[in-house]
């Protein structure tokens, strides 16, 4: 196997599956990436078993400079190869396999031989025979992976709730986490409706990994299900992500369907009271933040305490405050999560009671987007 390419175009490349591979598995060869040369490209894979990244860089892309003068596979180890692959003196590079599974890597004057495995050896990658496939907007579905994975769980003790919960039926789609305290839920009507209804569980941290590989050139991504796996189309690249088992929570029971307080508030306002109210409460060991509203005077006022260092007092800009008197205590981190997934718009904040959970919504489209806060007992 033997090919020169523009260095650029294939760092860049690399990076994107390097997302995949990492140095703790318990597959050796999975510690690697495999480089495929054929007649129409290069493919570079890689994976850790949970997600998997395979890409194509095409030799009719006169921007790749791709010359493949001989094919072949190879896997290599990836983080030495990476390091040697930037570190490269010229814009070009050559990639040859030498002797066996020997690889010599040249650039300009500079000269690497490092070993290779036999790509035989690396495991497949997760065949999806679907036909059916929905289609978003790179930037709405970064959206809706920005907006939810913020209330995905970081506790392995309930593996179910560290994914988000994908319902398609129909033309609607909904995403939905929740950690047991706080829950995030956005709906999106599909361009085309699906053929089957789908209930699925994917892995967070596939999804914030995702997230960042969604760019100005992905206008559009694809994605497809199968029984246990789920694949992600960007252009040329492949993102395979392994599904969650089992049985999502009903989220569904736990939004409140009305208030008996609610006041609007401007979100970017509002997140920087937060912000400074937490300054204090941070070096508390409870960190809480404590919201007073009075319709009857038409006032809300936000406190932050902690014993050693002192106290914040804060009186909030609000609109259309109603209902009645509340004094409720909350995780100010919670609050300031959902509050930036909201960006710069008026929400609608919506309580029952002290004690029970309370809700966020955007004043324009409060049927679409739902975060929802459980409050902390300080007595």
């Amino acid at each position: 196997m033997k090919f020169s390419i523009n260095r650029a175009s294939f760092v860049k490349e690399l990076n994107n599956v390097s997302r995949a591979i990492s140095s703790k598995t318990t597959i050796p060869i999975l510690t690697g990436l495999k480089i495929v040369a054929a007649e129409n490209g290069l493919t570079l894979t890689g994976s850790n078993a949970d997600i998997s990244i395979e890409t194509l860089i095409h030799t009719d892309d006169a921007d790749n400079q791709l010359d493949i003068e001989d094919t072949g596979a190879i896997v290599l180890p990836a983080r030495f190869f990476s390091e040697i692959v930037k570190r490269l003196p010229t814009d070009t590079m050559t990639l040859n396999v030498v002797d066996g599974f020997q690889t010599e890597i040249t650039s300009g004057t500079a000269s690497f031989t490092i070993n290779g495995l036999d790509a035989n050896n690396y495991p497949h990658l997760p065949e999806i025979d679907t036909t059916d496939s929905i289609t978003l907007s790179g930037d709405v579905f970064k959206e809706i992976i920005r907006q939810t994975v913020i209330a995905v769980s970081t506790q392995e003790s309930r593996p179910i709730l560290t994914g988000v919960h994908f319902i398609l039926d129909g033309d609607q789609f909904m995403a939905v986490a929740t950690d047991s305290h706080r829950l995030s839920q956005r709906k999106v009507a599909l361009p085309a409706p699906t053929s089957e209804t789908y209930d699925v569980i994917i892995p967070g941290k596939s999804l914030t990994e995702l997230s960042k590989m969604i760019g100005e050139d992905n206008p559009d991504v694809e994605m497809r299900l199968s029984e246990n796996q789920v694949l992600f189309l960007l252009g040329d690249l492949s993102f395979y992500s392994r599904l969650l088992e089992g049985n999502y929570p009903d989220t569904s029971r736990l939004i409140p369907k009305d208030g008996d307080t609610t006041v609007d508030f401007n979100a970017p306002e509002l997140l920087a009271a937060i912000e400074r109210a937490s300054l204090l409460s941070h070096e508390s060991r409870n960190n809480v933040v404590k919201l007073t509203l009075k319709p009857s005077d038409g006032a809300v006022t936000i406190f932050g305490n902690s014993p050693d260092v002192g106290n914040v007092e804060e009186e909030l800009e609000s609109q259309n405050l109603t209902g009645n008197d509340l004094e409720i205590s909350f995780n100010p981190d919670y609050m300031k999560d959902a509050l930036r997934s909201f960006g710069q718009t008026e929400i609608k904040v919506s309580f029952t009671s002290a004690l029970r959970p309370f809700t966020l919504v955007p004043t324009e489209d409060t049927e679409n987007f739902i975060q929802l806060i459980t409050p902390v007992r300080t007595f």
